[in-house]
């Protein structure tokens, strides 16, 4: 039977805008590794793993920056899986705890990332060896290939497709936008804290019709990380009151279902999302509607729509009537994206999904501040990258 896995202790960065402010990787690693640990009153010479992700630096950067932490000869992993990377991360040490191979672990994730759109893949290279060319292969044969960024060409198609198929409008998917930009504007750690409301997101640059620029996620700086330990560990350290346990984690990749209907709906993930989630409520015995606060992975506004619907928040087809009733902000059925989400807080790859599980940490904490959720004891992470993985998380404090 596996153990019990839980996060005593989180911590990121500002995200900012690449070349804001003169700091290396390991810089912003060490700012953020160091809040968490102190978050959970645990030193870097108790930890017995530190699974680190990142995407655009070089091999064994997540040495270069845990070093920052301490020289301990622990066992580092270095882990990229796209925008997935940080959840990833996270799972390695959940998996460490729960096999009963170490009592704590250090998850720890970043970014420094370029100026301007992202390539077709974490490697920025030739379509046709990128690891996502078969992606965007499916996206060119229905859409074609035009000359907007990559990443969002396919899933500003995929908004097409869910426009033409379900009725779907621009302003529904501009309402996610307007969400998520109001929530950060509670969130300091957000890289953009400014309100939009619908009419002004429409207004904005276009991407890639129909998304505007206040729609996509920004290329950002930055790092998070949590401290993963065992029921034994917080027992003995007395860590009760900093304790939140992962009552469910699953990731999933691409399948024949991905690529057998020529969709770019199904290839950017959501039968990815939906088959993570099932096997998330199967193992912890949660479902969407035990729920109170998500934060999931809103690349696109697009993505924030399919997502519902893949996690069981509403019928597929449902979901642009489910962000325009108010059902997923404050006073709603679930405070989505609390932090401002990948939109308006920022999206440094590696990090994003680490500070996706601090933000709700925090929130079951009652630790977040004008943007707590008020009463928030179930918490869900989505983080998905192309290429691809998804992957869900359940955080419960008891």
């Amino acid at each position: 039977m596996a153990m019990k896995a839980y996060i005593v202790g989180v911590g990121m960065t500002n995200f900012e805008k690449p070349e804001t402010r003169d700091w290396q990787y390991w810089d912003m690693a060490k700012e953020a590794g160091t809040a968490a640990l102190a978050d959970a009153g645990v030193a870097y010479a108790q930890v017995q793993q530190v699974p680190v992700g990142y995407c655009f630096q070089a091999s064994t950067a997540g040495q270069r920056a845990a070093y920052e932490l301490g020289l301990t000869g622990v066992p580092v992993y270095n882990v990229n899986n796209n925008c997935a990377t940080g959840s990833s991360a996270l799972m390695m040490a959940r998996q460490f705890v729960e096999g009963g191979i170490s009592d704590c672990v250090l998850a720890l994730g970043f970014e420094k990332m370029a100026r301007g759109a992202l390539g077709g893949g974490s490697d920025g290279g030739d379509f046709k060896t990128s690891p996502v060319a078969r992606h965007y292969g499916v996206m060119a044969a229905g859409h074609g290939f035009e000359m907007s960024p990559p990443t969002a060409q396919i899933f500003g198609n995929a908004a097409r497709e869910h426009m033409e198929r379900y009725g779907t409008t621009e302003a529904q998917l501009a309402a996610v936008g307007a969400k998520n930009h109001r929530h950060s504007a509670d969130n300091p750690r957000a890289q953009f804290q400014d309100v939009y409301t619908v009419e002004e997101i429409l207004a904005a640059k276009t991407i890639h019709r129909p998304l505007t620029k206040l729609q996509c996620s920004p290329t950002s700086d930055g790092a998070a990380a949590a401290v993963v330990v065992s029921e034994r560990f917080v027992v003995e350290h007395g860590l009760h009151d900093r304790a939140v346990e992962i009552a469910g984690q699953a990731m999933t990749t691409d399948t024949e279902e991905s690529f057998a209907s020529g969709s770019c709906i199904d290839v950017v993930g959501r039968p990815m999302s939906r088959a993570a989630a099932r096997k998330v409520y199967e193992t912890s015995g949660l479902g969407i509607e035990d729920v109170d606060v998500v934060e999931l992975h809103d690349c696109f506004s697009i993505n924030e729509l399919l997502t519902y619907e893949a996690l069981g928040m509403c019928e597929e087809g449902a979901s642009g009537k489910l962000v325009e009733s108010g059902a997923t902000t404050y006073g709603g059925r679930w405070v989505v994206n609390p932090s401002g989400g990948l939109i308006s807080k920022g999206h440094p790859l590696g990090a994003t999904g680490l500070a996706q599980a601090a933000e709700l940490v925090w929130q079951l904490r009652g630790e977040a501040g004008p943007r707590q959720v008020d009463g928030a004891r179930v918490g869900l992470a989505h983080n998905i990258g192309l290429g691809g993985a998804a992957v869900v998380t359940m955080l419960r404090r008891s």
